[in-house]
Protein backbone atom coordinates (compact mmCIF):
# COMPACT_ATOMS: atom_id res chain seq x y z
CA UNK A 1 0.00 0.00 0.00
CA UNK A 2 2.66 2.02 1.08
CA UNK A 3 4.74 1.98 -2.32
CA UNK A 4 1.87 2.44 -4.04
CA UNK A 5 1.14 5.58 -2.21
CA UNK A 6 4.38 6.57 -2.85
CA UNK A 7 3.88 5.87 -6.91
CA UNK A 8 0.77 8.01 -6.98
CA UNK A 9 2.46 11.27 -5.58
CA UNK A 10 2.14 11.22 -1.85
CA UNK A 11 5.61 12.49 -1.03
CA UNK A 12 5.38 13.81 2.79
CA UNK A 13 7.70 10.61 4.74
CA UNK A 14 5.77 11.81 7.95
CA UNK A 15 2.14 10.85 6.18
CA UNK A 16 3.47 7.41 5.07
CA UNK A 17 5.13 6.20 8.13
CA UNK A 18 1.80 6.95 10.33
CA UNK A 19 -0.07 5.05 7.49
CA UNK A 20 2.04 2.40 7.53
CA UNK A 21 1.82 2.47 11.51
CA UNK A 22 -1.66 1.45 11.70
CA UNK A 23 -3.06 -2.28 9.97
CA UNK A 24 -5.79 -0.77 8.04
CA UNK A 25 -7.50 -4.95 8.21
CA UNK A 26 -8.31 -3.99 12.12
CA UNK A 27 -10.72 -1.20 11.19
CA UNK A 28 -12.67 -2.83 8.23
CA UNK A 29 -15.22 -5.95 8.89
CA UNK A 30 -14.08 -9.25 8.88
CA UNK A 31 -15.65 -10.28 5.59
CA UNK A 32 -13.68 -7.52 3.58
CA UNK A 33 -10.27 -7.97 5.49
CA UNK A 34 -8.75 -9.18 2.19
CA UNK A 35 -9.14 -6.39 0.72
CA UNK A 36 -8.50 -4.12 3.47
CA UNK A 37 -5.07 -2.80 1.95
CA UNK A 38 -6.84 -2.12 -1.99
CA UNK A 39 -6.71 1.83 -2.41
CA UNK A 40 -10.34 1.80 -1.98
CA UNK A 41 -13.23 2.76 -0.13
CA UNK A 42 -14.75 -0.12 1.78
CA UNK A 43 -18.39 0.08 3.01
CA UNK A 44 -18.95 0.21 7.22
CA UNK A 45 -22.74 -0.35 7.41
CA UNK A 46 -25.04 2.71 8.34
CA UNK A 47 -24.57 4.51 4.68
CA UNK A 48 -20.60 4.90 5.47
CA UNK A 49 -17.30 3.90 3.98
CA UNK A 50 -13.67 4.25 4.88
CA UNK A 51 -11.85 6.23 2.78
CA UNK A 52 -9.39 5.23 0.54
CA UNK A 53 -6.13 5.39 1.64
CA UNK A 54 -4.70 7.58 -1.20
CA UNK A 55 -7.68 10.41 -0.22
CA UNK A 56 -6.75 9.64 3.51
CA UNK A 57 -2.58 10.38 2.35
CA UNK A 58 -3.80 13.42 0.06
CA UNK A 59 -5.38 14.71 3.22
CA UNK A 60 -3.06 14.88 5.96
CA UNK A 61 -0.19 15.82 3.55
CA UNK A 62 -1.92 19.02 2.83
CA UNK A 63 -2.90 19.56 5.88
CA UNK A 64 1.04 18.92 7.51
CA UNK A 65 2.92 20.35 4.90
CA UNK A 66 6.02 22.07 6.08
CA UNK A 67 4.06 21.96 9.96
CA UNK A 68 3.00 19.70 13.48
CA UNK A 69 -0.81 19.16 12.79
CA UNK A 70 -0.70 19.91 16.69
CA UNK A 71 -4.19 19.63 18.50
CA UNK A 72 -6.60 18.24 16.06
CA UNK A 73 -10.17 17.90 14.85
CA UNK A 74 -11.18 14.94 12.97
CA UNK A 75 -15.01 15.33 11.76
CA UNK A 76 -16.76 11.71 10.75
CA UNK A 77 -14.75 9.44 12.73
CA UNK A 78 -16.59 6.52 11.04
CA UNK A 79 -14.65 3.09 12.26
CA UNK A 80 -12.07 5.22 13.78
CA UNK A 81 -8.89 4.43 10.88
CA UNK A 82 -8.07 8.31 10.72
CA UNK A 83 -8.19 8.73 14.15
CA UNK A 84 -5.65 6.44 14.75
CA UNK A 85 -3.51 7.82 11.69
CA UNK A 86 -3.75 11.00 13.14
CA UNK A 87 -2.55 9.83 16.77
CA UNK A 88 0.96 9.50 14.89
CA UNK A 89 0.75 12.97 13.11
CA UNK A 90 -0.68 14.91 16.38
CA UNK A 91 -0.27 16.08 19.79
CA UNK A 92 -4.44 15.48 20.26
CA UNK A 93 -6.76 14.26 18.38
CA UNK A 94 -10.48 14.64 18.81
CA UNK A 95 -12.57 12.59 16.85
CA UNK A 96 -16.61 13.30 16.18
CA UNK A 97 -19.07 10.80 15.08
CA UNK A 98 -22.41 11.34 14.69
CA UNK A 99 -23.73 7.69 14.81
CA UNK A 100 -23.53 6.21 18.26
CA UNK A 101 -23.04 2.16 16.59
CA UNK A 102 -20.81 3.54 14.43
CA UNK A 103 -18.62 5.25 17.17
CA UNK A 104 -18.96 2.23 19.36
CA UNK A 105 -17.31 0.30 16.56
CA UNK A 106 -14.16 2.69 16.29
CA UNK A 107 -13.88 2.59 20.50
CA UNK A 108 -13.43 -1.28 19.85
CA UNK A 109 -11.08 -1.14 16.83
CA UNK A 110 -9.16 1.83 18.37
CA UNK A 111 -9.09 0.00 22.03
CA UNK A 112 -7.04 -2.46 20.38
CA UNK A 113 -4.29 -0.08 19.35
CA UNK A 114 -4.34 1.62 22.99
CA UNK A 115 -3.41 4.90 21.59
CA UNK A 116 -3.18 7.54 24.45
CA UNK A 117 -3.87 10.74 22.32
CA UNK A 118 -7.32 10.07 20.51
CA UNK A 119 -10.54 11.05 22.27
CA UNK A 120 -13.92 10.21 20.46
CA UNK A 121 -17.08 11.77 21.05
CA UNK A 122 -20.51 11.54 20.21
CA UNK A 123 -21.88 14.23 18.55
CA UNK A 124 -23.31 16.85 15.14
CA UNK A 125 -19.48 17.05 13.35
CA UNK A 126 -20.75 19.95 12.02
CA UNK A 127 -20.83 22.10 15.44
CA UNK A 128 -17.20 20.89 16.05
CA UNK A 129 -16.22 20.82 19.36
CA UNK A 130 -16.26 23.96 20.46
CA UNK A 131 -15.44 22.96 24.59
CA UNK A 132 -11.59 22.31 23.36
CA UNK A 133 -11.17 24.47 20.52
CA UNK A 134 -9.28 25.99 18.72
CA UNK A 135 -8.00 23.62 17.30
CA UNK A 136 -4.75 23.78 15.01
CA UNK A 137 -5.81 21.12 12.32
CA UNK A 138 -9.38 20.28 11.47
CA UNK A 139 -10.02 17.71 8.79
CA UNK A 140 -13.11 16.68 7.86
CA UNK A 141 -14.48 13.12 6.62
CA UNK A 142 -18.14 14.33 4.62
CA UNK A 143 -19.30 16.70 2.38
CA UNK A 144 -21.22 20.02 2.57
CA UNK A 145 -22.25 22.82 0.19
CA UNK A 146 -19.77 25.06 2.25
CA UNK A 147 -17.80 25.38 5.27
CA UNK A 148 -19.22 25.24 8.17
CA UNK A 149 -18.96 28.36 9.82
CA UNK A 150 -18.67 26.63 13.33
CA UNK A 151 -15.69 24.73 11.90
CA UNK A 152 -14.27 27.96 11.08
CA UNK A 153 -14.35 30.12 14.15
CA UNK A 154 -12.47 26.70 15.70
CA UNK A 155 -9.90 26.84 13.49
CA UNK A 156 -6.71 28.18 15.49
CA UNK A 157 -4.64 31.32 13.78
CA UNK A 158 -2.11 29.63 11.83
CA UNK A 159 -4.24 26.61 11.70
CA UNK A 160 -5.56 24.46 8.38
CA UNK A 161 -8.51 22.67 7.64
CA UNK A 162 -9.31 20.79 5.12
CA UNK A 163 -12.77 18.88 3.92
CA UNK A 164 -14.48 17.81 1.02
CA UNK A 165 -16.97 20.49 -0.32
CA UNK A 166 -19.90 20.60 -3.01
CA UNK A 167 -23.02 18.16 -3.30
CA UNK A 168 -22.87 16.72 -6.76
CA UNK A 169 -19.28 17.40 -7.57
CA UNK A 170 -16.93 17.75 -4.79
CA UNK A 171 -14.05 18.80 -4.44
CA UNK A 172 -11.20 19.22 -1.58
CA UNK A 173 -10.78 22.54 -0.03
CA UNK A 174 -8.11 23.86 2.13
CA UNK A 175 -8.89 26.42 4.23
CA UNK A 176 -5.91 28.38 6.22
CA UNK A 177 -6.21 30.95 8.78
CA UNK A 178 -3.46 33.44 9.01
CA UNK A 179 -1.81 34.41 12.51
CA UNK A 180 -3.36 37.84 11.90
CA UNK A 181 -7.27 36.38 11.05
CA UNK A 182 -8.15 36.31 8.21
CA UNK A 183 -8.84 32.50 5.77
CA UNK A 184 -7.66 31.81 2.48
CA UNK A 185 -9.09 28.72 0.47
CA UNK A 186 -7.26 26.68 -2.09
CA UNK A 187 -9.50 24.23 -4.18
CA UNK A 188 -7.23 21.03 -4.39
CA UNK A 189 -8.52 17.42 -6.10
CA UNK A 190 -12.05 16.04 -7.35
CA UNK A 191 -13.15 13.33 -4.49
CA UNK A 192 -16.09 11.13 -3.77
CA UNK A 193 -17.19 11.47 -0.26
CA UNK A 194 -20.74 11.29 1.88
CA UNK A 195 -22.14 13.82 2.75
CA UNK A 196 -21.86 16.03 6.42
CA UNK A 197 -25.50 15.49 8.09
CA UNK A 198 -26.38 17.67 10.97
CA UNK A 199 -27.73 16.08 14.39
CA UNK A 200 -27.23 12.65 16.01
CA UNK A 201 -28.10 8.97 15.85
Amino acid sequence: MIERLREQGIRQESVLGALAAIPRHVFVDEALRSRAYEDTALPLGFQQTISQPFVVARMLEVAAKGRALGKTLEVGAGCGYQAAVLSRLASEVYAVERIRKLLDKARANLRQLRLPNVRLKHGDGSLGLPEVAPFDTIVVSAAAAVVPQALRQQLAPGGRLIMPVGMQEQRLMLVERSVAGPFFETWLDAVRFVPLIAGVE
